[in-house]
């Protein structure tokens, strides 16, 4: 989706049409979420705070998400795809995959799908896509991103390696800022280069990751389309908090309301960690990340509270503190068996309590006493966030 955020806040408001626009949360150390392409036009970026965003363009208007609105209309784009095929990945809130390998020849042609779906989104909600049509989803990924805003663009096999042979590395999709450094340190700058570079070389230097690298420089990619469940990896909320605070208290009493919503989510898809990680974020934006492997997995809200108390007690923070993250990682299935312990059963029933209280009347309904000092739950939505599975998060 092109400007997904801000794109379905003009469709929902007429005056916003055509004016420069920036989607942010309704905290007040908020940043830009999105903007409208009108707003980019004069600089406006992703990550800005507002008054960044305001120096670069006085007249722009600010706009506070609306998270269901997004959430659902995500979800409404995900039955126009599943019309055209069943594989379908939603790879983020405004993002997908679709492989139309073998229902294409039905509606037409790839370009025709392409050109139906963009058809269909832009009846049903009013706004534009972008689509990249490849034989692979590295490709794909490069083609949508050539095209945007609001086109179609087609990559065939035989078009790769000219596309590719000066296209800069940094263009392709999993090359960061610090594997385009590194690959610039070997004298590595465009794809073309780099998939001439012998993979005895780039393994040596990245390990097995220089494989992937030496073959998404000759533009192939083995990547599936969907990504099983079972693969979770990680569960995790970082939220920038409402000031930079340092007092011990206030830290801890946001590290328990991010432990409840990491436990929630866990709890909620049947999912347990065993290591686990804090994340502080300074206000000069140096971040640092630490972990500790538990006893067992656990979903448990004070487990993993108390567990980054104890990596946050051996933190000498330098600073006051902007962000704060906590994650659960080494994930398994929870085990169903019964606890032998009384009051490990106990901890377990009230859990499922609370869980099934705010899932019948909303997040954060009923809540610990201890964070009742922090302010409103994040209300800033992931781009990660998916209609289903354990990335199917309510944010109000």
């Amino acid at each position: 989706m092109d400007a997904f955020f801000a794109s379905v806040e003009q469709r929902a408001n007429p005056r916003l049409r055509g004016k420069p626009i920036a989607v942010i949360g309704s905290g007040g150390r908020t940043v830009v979420t999105t903007s409208s392409y009108e707003a980019r036009a004069y600089g406006v970026k992703t990550g800005m705070n507002v008054y960044e965003a305001r120096k670069h363009c006085p007249h722009i208007i600010f706009v506070v998400g609306d998270n269901e609105k997004y959430t659902y209309t995500c979800g409404e784009l995900e039955k126009i795809y599943r019309r055209f095929t069943p594989d379908v990945e939603i790879y983020s809130i405004d993002e997908a995959f679709l492989d139309i390998t073998g229902t294409n020849h039905l509606f037409g042609g790839p370009e025709a799908v392409g050109t139906t779906i963009k058809e269909l989104v832009k009846k049903r909600f009013g706004i534009n896509c972008t689509i990249g049509i490849a034989p692979n989803i590295l490709i794909a990924k490069l083609a949508s991103d050539l095209a945007k805003p609001d086109g179609l663009k087609r990559i065939r096999p035989e078009d790769v390696p000219s596309l590719l042979e000066n296209l800069p590395v940094k263009e392709l999709w999993g090359i960061g800022r610090q594997t385009e450094k590194k690959l610039e340190a070997m004298g590595i700058k465009t794809c073309g280069e780099l998939g001439r570079t012998p993979v005895s070389i780039l393994r040596r230097r990245f390990g097995i990751i220089g494989e992937f690298l030496k073959a998404m420089g000759m533009g192939m990619c083995m990547r599936p389309i969907g990504v099983d469940e079972g693969e979770v990896k990680s569960i995790g909320h970082g939220m920038t908090l409402p000031k930079d605070i340092y007092d011990r208290n206030e830290i801890a009493s946001y590290i328990l309301q991010l432990s409840e919503m990491v436990g929630r989510r866990a709890r909620r898809h049947g999912y347990a960690g065993k290591t686990l990680s804090l994340t502080i974020r300074y206000p000069d934006f140096e971040t640092i990340t630490k972990q500790s492997t538990l006893p067992a997995p656990t979903n448990d809200t004070h487990t993993i509270y108390r567990g980054a108390l104890s990596i946050l007690d051996a933190i000498r923070l330098r600073d006051r503190v902007r962000l704060l993250g906590v994650r659960l990682s080494n994930i398994t299935h929870e085990s169903g068996q019964m606890s032998l312990f009384g009051e490990t059963e106990r901890r377990k029933n009230l859990l499922n309590a609370m869980d099934s209280i705010n899932d019948r009347y909303g997040e954060f309904s009923l809540i610990w006493a201890s964070y009742l000092r922090t302010l409103e739950p994040p209300a800033v939505i992931s781009p990660a966030w998916r209609p289903s599975g354990v990335k199917n998060i309510h944010i109000r």
